[in-house]
């Protein structure tokens, strides 16, 4: 794996650790897919520092438990905001 790939890998797992961030924040924070973020975290980070990569992995669960409860918020929100 090429230096920079590993670098990228620690950096989004420390965010994510950091902020509780989803995939879809980090991604937009550190102008990459969502795929290449999972990856990251999934695959790439274990090699390179697997306990870090545990604790990503924990917060992203967690994401991934909640975001259909945040989807519904966010409908609510919209239509409670929509004029007629």
């Amino acid at each position: 794996m090429k230096d920079y790939i590993e670098e990228r890998a620690v950096e989004i797992g420390t965010y994510i650790v950091e902020t509780n961030a989803t995939v879809r924040q980090t991604a937009k924070k550190f102008g990459v897919s969502k795929s290449t973020v999972h990856k990251d975290i999934t695959e790439r980070l274990p090699q390179v520092n697997h306990a870090l990569a545990l604790c990503a992995r924990k917060v992203l669960d967690v994401n991934k438990s909640e975001r259909h409860i945040r989807g519904g918020l966010a409908t609510r929100e919209k239509y409670l905001h929509r004029q007629i």
